[in-house]
């Protein structure tokens, strides 16, 4: 069975940054992608951002695009968020994702392109 454990969460005020990690365990779990959502109190599931394995492209909400960077440590099996100049709207559960199976080559934007789910941590940006 894979499991995602996110670690990193807490709280800021506006302007400031925090990392948020994944670390991924099962030996099965090649992870095609790995992806970040957020859920805030009232509102779905949105996503972050994404990285594919191979060759490390990513992707990002307009919300975060600029702000915030993905990266992966294959070897490690981690993911990991940088989150700088957070704003208020930024509180929310972050959840870290993962996709073992290709998906011709797409990015995996939804909750359903993703197969595994870590547990969350929370983020709070305060003004």
């Amino acid at each position: 069975q894979v499991q995602l454990v996110e670690s990193g969460g807490g709280s800021v005020q506006a302007g400031g940054s925090l990392r948020l990690s994944c670390a991924a365990s099962g030996r099965t779990f090649s992870s095609y992608a790995m992806g970040w959502f957020r859920q805030a109190p009232g509102k779905e599931r949105e996503f972050v951002a994404t990285i594919k394995r191979t060759g490390g492209s990513t992707y990002y909400a307009d919300s975060v695009r600029g702000r915030f960077t993905i990266s992966r440590d294959n070897a490690k099996n981690t993911v990991g968020l940088q989150m700088n100049s957070l704003k208020p709207e930024d509180t929310a559960v972050y959840y870290c994702a993962g996709r073992n199976s290709p998906l011709d080559g797409k990015y995996c934007l939804r909750t359903d392109e993703y197969d595994y789910w870590g547990q969350g941590t929370q983020v709070t940006v305060s003004s």
